[in-house]
């Protein structure tokens, strides 16, 4: 009877053989571990590369035809300017193309041989035995380019758009009459509804950031640049009427890292202004 007793006890206390197999290995659960944060790891940086892929220097300039607050008409001055901002892309108003003003110079194109970047040119009237409007230059080659017209009572406005692989980039000068530069709003929000690829849009918009130019702008665009920053005057600035925008759209972001206005007090009548951001 003692001895079943204590058989019993020792049958009891003892955890049985085949649940003490059954358990799995503390190993398998440390490489689990490893895999959950190997892909975690490996997701951190596809997106920081995502970032580095998808960042953009963009800068707007109007430049009043290469002609300084000194009456000099001076293109490597501005091209100097270009060059040290170093951007991906640059919005330019206020440009002569072979015109008796500029003594036959297709501005934009010494713009380009100077910076090394391609040129696309937007005309919006013809001027002088040329043309005058707006340009874009850009790192990256251009796959095509439209420009579509944008009233203005004193002279024709114009929006040129400029398509690469990632993105679509626009240059624009808005016109000196308020109803016009509603109207080019209204223009402007239409345009790229669907748009498969991001949209950024800049230039002078002869409209400061409290107007009612800029709050329906931003009813579809987002703005880059900093509107406390003024740029005009350039020599003593006091209003903000240059601005670069995204236009927006479901799950999508961006990321604004700098918004600079550079302090060239004479190369034009504005200052330059340019935005660093990452894009998604």
């Amino acid at each position: 009877m003692r001895f079943t007793l204590i058989l019993f006890y020792i049958l009891l206390l003892s955890p049985p053989a085949i649940k003490a197999q059954a358990k799995e290995p503390l190993l398998n659960n440390h490489e689990h571990y490893g895999n959950q944060l190997l892909s975690v790891v490996t997701d951190f940086s596809i997106k920081k590369t995502a970032i580095k892929k998808n960042e953009l220097v963009i800068l707007t300039y109007n430049v009043r035809n290469c002609r300084g607050l000194d009456n000099k008409t001076d293109y490597i001055r501005v091209a100097d300017i270009i060059k040290r901002i170093n951007p991906h892309l640059v919005a330019i108003q206020e440009l002569d193309s072979a015109t008796q003003r500029s003594g036959g110079v297709v501005v934009l194109d010494v713009l380009a041989s100077e910076t090394k970047m391609y040129p696309v040119y937007g005309a919006s009237i013809p001027y002088q035995g040329g043309k005058y409007g707006v340009g874009i230059l850009s790192r990256e080659k251009p796959l095509k380019w439209r420009s579509v017209p944008l009233p203005g009572r004193e002279e024709n406005r114009s929006v040129l758009i400029v398509e690469f692989e990632n993105y679509i980039f626009c240059s624009t000068h808005f016109s000196l009459t308020e109803e016009d530069r509603l109207k080019s709003v209204e223009i402007l929000n239409s345009l790229f509804i669907g748009s498969p690829k991001a949209v950024f849009l800049a230039g002078d918009f002869n409209a400061p950031p409290e107007s009612e130019v800029l709050t329906n702008l931003q009813t579809r665009w987002q703005l880059l640049n900093n509107p406390a920053d003024p740029t005009i005057p350039a020599d003593n600035p006091r209003r903000c009427i240059d601005f670069i925008f995204r236009f927006k759209t479901e799950n999508t972001s961006t990321i604004i890292q700098k918004s600079i206005v550079e302090k060239e007090p004479v190369a034009s009548d504005h200052l330059p202004v340019w935005v660093k951001v990452a894009f998604f």
